[in-house]
């Protein structure tokens, strides 16, 4: 390919037929126009200046070709265009149309703009996800020219990390949904649908009675030894009676504790507002801690005014005390699940304590609810055989 050259003059209709491939004049009187012949195409007038600190370009029209108002593009009209976009460039700084949108400028578009309606965390997670995986497989494509095999290909090639590439699955989903209703791509042409997500191994991790017995003894010995902080482990007893997630907890303020009715109101979760109710031992808990007025936060941080913020170093302090130490933080809530379920809790009651958004979330645990299911039917039977006078067989 022939390596383009500069050259500098007055640009005049002599100048312009004359031009050859591959060659950009710039205009002496007026900095930033200029004339290019790109190939054996015909030759564009174009200006470069800069527009709220940053480079831009502006294509003016095609030498010979009509303009809007119906004359021919020379350079005398390009000129005086050119002069027009230089007095207010914003007035002419209009976004390219859709079809030369590439993916990496669609997706900072839907970050900034619907960025503002998610949470700040989810945002955060977003924005990991394009660029270690979405942005290095799909940025450079424009965004009408993405195709299912496009999102299929990238997707087999994040198969050493099939949890993150089923996430940025989604994500590219949301993006490309999002770009439908802004009018970027056709309605119902998302390239994401029926690509076959990886299979996740999800891990449920439930304590046993004796490892919640060695948990019990284990926060009684750090309250007792100062092995934690009495915050840390106020902490872990709220997580294992309540269920909530660790960040509910962490930043749960006393504003939305209702101990009379035993209630707290969470105003931010993972899926939005949420009551949490409270049983006694969560509130013998709550009942136990100081109240500082210069600070909101139920469970205090080191720093002024603010919560706790880590809470991985006491954790694995204290799990390694009750000999837990494969166990998370987050298998508390699994474990609060867990009971609730063996004790006769329904399902739909259940995610509506732990949160979920979506009842196929709780289902997880349904299949911890055959012994419920057993011993009622085992004493079901038992009623009906002595009913009818019969003696149930060993």
């Amino acid at each position: 390919m022939p390596t383009p050259s500069t050259l500098r003059r007055k640009i005049g209709v002599a100048i312009v037929q004359a031009l050859p491939a591959n060659t950009t004049v710039w205009d002496t009187d007026i900095k930033g126009f200029c004339a290019r012949r790109q190939r054996s195409e015909a030759v564009s007038y174009l200006l470069k200046c800069r527009v709220d600190g940053r480079i831009r370009w502006f294509t003016i029209g095609q030498h010979g070709q009509p303009a809007e108002d119906g004359q021919v593009w020379t350079p005398d009209k390009a000129r005086k265009q050119a002069i027009k976009i230089l007095a207010d460039p914003s007035a002419f700084d209009k976004p390219p149309p859709a079809k030369d949108l590439t993916f990496e400028a669609v997706a900072a578009q839907f970050v900034a703009n619907h960025g503002k309606k998610i949470k700040a965390s989810t945002l955060k997670e977003y924005s990991s996800l394009l660029r270690m995986y979405l942005l290095p497989a799909l940025g450079p494509k424009r965004i009408t020219a993405i195709t299912r095999a496009d999102v299929s290909n990238a997707h087999s090639s994040w198969n050493h990390v099939p949890r993150a590439a089923n996430h940025a699955l989604s994500v590219l989903s949301k993006i490309m949904s999002w770009a439908e209703d802004q009018g970027y791509r056709p309605e119902g042409a998302n390239p994401c649908q029926r690509v076959q997500r990886y299979k996740e191994n999800k891990r449920e991790r439930f304590l046993t009675k004796d490892e919640l017995a060695r948990l019990g003894a284990a926060l009684d010995q750090a309250e007792a030894e100062q092995l934690a902080g009495p915050y840390a482990i106020a902490a872990l007893r709220l997580l294992i009676f309540t269920g909530a997630r660790l960040n509910e907890i962490l930043t749960l303020k006393w504003s939305e504790v209702d101990l009379e009715r035993r209630l707290i109101f969470l105003s931010d979760s993972k899926t939005g507002k949420k009551p949490l109710t409270l049983n006694a031992p969560a509130v013998d808990v709550l009942t136990s801690l100081p109240r500082f007025a210069n600070n909101p936060y139920v469970i205090v941080g080191h720093r002024y005014g603010s919560h706790l913020v880590n809470l991985q170093k006491p954790w694995q302090q204290i799990r390694a005390v009750a000999g837990l130490d494969t166990v998370r933080i987050h298998d508390l809530r699994h474990t609060f699940a867990s009971v609730a379920v063996a004790s006769g809790g329904s399902l739909p009651v259940l995610g509506r304590q732990l949160g979920h958004s979506q009842s196929q979330t709780t289902q997880r645990y349904a299949h911890l609810a055959d012994d419920p299911v057993r011993q009622l039917t085992e004493a079901t039977g038992e009623t009906l055989a002595s009913a009818l006078g019969s003696k149930p067989r060993m």
